[in-house]
């Protein structure tokens, strides 16, 4: 199994220096350790953004797929092979904006793949307009004036989903960060990490120090993760104090236990030879 050197590339990271996106680039290979995964059975799907470079800094399998679009091709990988370990990343612009109808359908059908959102707030390769998760007010590039939209709130969409792992973590604290990707990756089923992940070029607003004087964990109360009532309730709650941690757990069946077709071994793996699709070709040619 593989050591943090050893998932760690020869290339170094482009990021901006303090980036949020290197605590979660860290977390993950120290999670990734921790569960001693194997790279050779692991894969890494991306978006389009800053957060779409991670897979080439990691050793494993990646996939760096167009904008918006890591979940579809992570759940193609995971149905292809579902004895992978599938996880993928996108940001906050690359998820709940373009991405928001796979990001809605993936957690509703329960596919048995992980999500990791780099959420700064804000557009940061395009280097600073709005996004969907920018705070009402927000002055940047493409709202001059403030952003008069309210915020998509990613944990209460998640919930309403029903999305059997909800989680937010914070790029700030990377110990408690390799917990929560641990729990998410030993968790059968779909499962999102929603990273506040400060953007320090573009993001004026949103900081380390803004998180840290307000993030606290719900494990460090008497909160009950398969309360989804209370879920909701810690969902909107934003402001002078915002919550970490696992906001909802639960089993249920993912969309694999579903289907008898790969009960017995993955697509992959199957023969075709004996599969005949000379007729379909005569009807649809």
């Amino acid at each position: 199994m593989p050591s943090f050197e050893e998932l760690t590339t020869k290339e170094r990271p482009t990021w901006c220096p303090g980036c949020g996106d290197w605590g979660i680039l860290t977390a993950l290979k120290k999670a990734l350790v921790e569960i001693n995964a194997d790279p050779t059975k692991t894969v890494v799907v991306a978006g389009i953004g800053c957060s779409g470079h991670l897979p080439q800094w990691i050793n494993t399998f990646g996939f760096h797929s167009l904008h918006g679009r890591a979940l579809p091709v992570a759940q193609a990988i995971k149905l292809a092979n579902h004895e992978l370990n599938v996880i993928a990343v996108g940001g906050d612009g690359d998820g709940y904006g373009i991405g928001m109808g796979h990001f809605i359908h993936a957690m509703r059908r329960n596919v048995n793949v992980k999500y990791i959102v780099h959420d700064n707030q804000i557009y940061g390769l395009t280097t600073g307009q709005a996004s969907p998760t920018s705070e009402k007010g927000f002055k940047t590039k493409s709202t001059p004036h403030g952003l008069i939209e309210e915020p998509v709130n990613p944990v209460a969409l998640a919930l309403a989903a029903d999305c059997s792992f909800v989680a937010r973590g914070f790029a700030g604290d990377v110990p408690h960060l390799v917990k929560l990707i641990t729990q998410a990756i030993n968790h059968k089923g779909f499962a999102l990490i929603d990273v506040l992940q400060p953007c320090v070029t573009f993001n004026y607003l949103n900081t380390f120090e803004y998180f840290y004087r307000r993030v606290y964990k719900l494990e460090e109360t008497d909160y009950d993760i398969s309360n989804k009532e209370a879920a909701f309730q810690k969902a909107f709650e934003w402001g002078e104090k915002i919550p970490i941690g696992v906001f909802y757990k639960k089993e249920r069946k993912t969309y694999e236990d579903e289907l008898p077709q790969i009960s017995k071994e993955p697509l992959v793996r199957q023969k075709i030879d004996n599969i005949d699709i000379s007729q379909l070709i005569e009807e649809f040619c």
